[in-house]
């Protein structure tokens, strides 16, 4: 098989396209022949040496991809070769071939794309359990994206309007705003250009927001916690902007507000149940046309080093996927 492998995480230029041995399920392991790999912005990190999670060296890059099995290893009893799945694996995905866990995988209907199945799980998994589970967004409240224009972003716009709720996305650029607008966002607002905290006053008659989805972190995270109203929740999703913030304790006290960890990959792995259900429903959403992958860029396999560099730019508008035989 051929696969990026990263011996020395320096960074992007240090990964190595190669010729790789195919691999082999162990028990409960399927080997799937990738057909698409979608990139997310702990790719960029992992081979940096930046991410929580450090796997062994050498390993595959990419988090997150779709394809069909080849081969299932002994203890698997529910999938079987030929089923098309998605996989979110943490590793592997930048490859012709790779072995994967059977708990993580999602099996995919008819007619789920596999590009669209490949930017599909760790976005909407990531944003189903941020706003359902611990930010129990209802109907009727009123939802702020930051980096709304990303991939996480856009999913949190989808399944925010798909449980009813306002949703106000803020983005750097006009040009993203209106893809936000495209994917169902109610309000823009373009935070290089506006006060956040007074655009948040005008839309909201001054009551504030209920529930603050935060994949950036950065200069942005106070003043949209200051921007919350009564009992506010503000899920902390990461910190595309590199720089953890740090808020005043007495933030939370004066506002009866919350500040909420979401780490969806330790979800999945210590909830499997709840996780399955996840995906389900997000699997349905999908098959009703609520939720939509936004691929803004396909690029070839054998150029995966680029699309990272392209993720890194900040310039990619939803999700950037790569494709094996383009």
């Amino acid at each position: 098989m051929h696969a990026w492998l990263c011996e020395n995480p320096v960074g992007v230029e240090a990964l190595q396209w190669k010729d790789l041995p195919s691999p082999q399920p162990g028990p409960g392991q399927l080997k799937v022949g990738i057909k698409a790999a979608s990139l997310n912005f702990p790719d960029l990190l992992i081979v940096q040496n930046k991410y929580q999670m450090k796997p062994p060296l050498p390993f595959v890059p990419g988090s997150e991809y779709a394809g069909v099995i080849e081969a299932v290893g002994p203890e698997v009893g529910h999938l079987k070769v030929g089923d098309a799945v998605a996989a979110f694996a943490g590793t592997g995905g930048f490859a012709t071939h790779a072995c994967v866990a059977a708990g993580l995988v999602m099996p995919l209907p008819a007619g789920f794309a596999f590009d669209d199945a490949s930017a599909f799980i760790l976005t909407y998994g990531t944003t189903h359990h941020a706003l359902l589970d611990r930010g129990a967004l209802k109907a009727g409240e009123t939802l702020l994206v930051l980096g709304a224009a990303g991939g996480v972003g856009l999913a949190a716009i989808e399944i925010g309007k798909a449980l009813g709720a306002r949703v106000i996305a803020c983005a750097s650029s006009g040009d993203k705003l209106a893809v936000c607008r495209e994917h169902g966002a109610d309000e823009g607002i373009d935070y290089a250009s506006e006060d956040l905290r007074e655009r948040i006053k005008a839309l909201t008659g001054g009551r504030g927001i209920d529930v603050v989805y935060d994949a950036v972190g950065g200069q942005y995270t106070e003043p949209a916690f200051r921007s919350l109203a009564w009992r506010g929740r503000l899920l902390v999703v990461g910190f595309a902007a590199g720089d953890i913030p740090k808020l005043p304790l007495n933030l939370p006290l004066l506002k009866g507000a919350a500040v909420v960890g979401v780490f969806w990959g330790d979800f999945a792995r210590r909830e499997p149940k709840e996780f399955a259900a996840s995906m389900k429903q997000l699997g349905r959403w999908y098959a009703e046309g609520r939720l939509k992958p936004h691929v803004s860029q396909t690029l070839p396999l054998a150029r995966a080093a680029d699309a990272i560099k392209l993720l890194a730019s900040r310039q990619a508008k939803g999700k950037v996927v790569v494709t094996m035989g383009a």
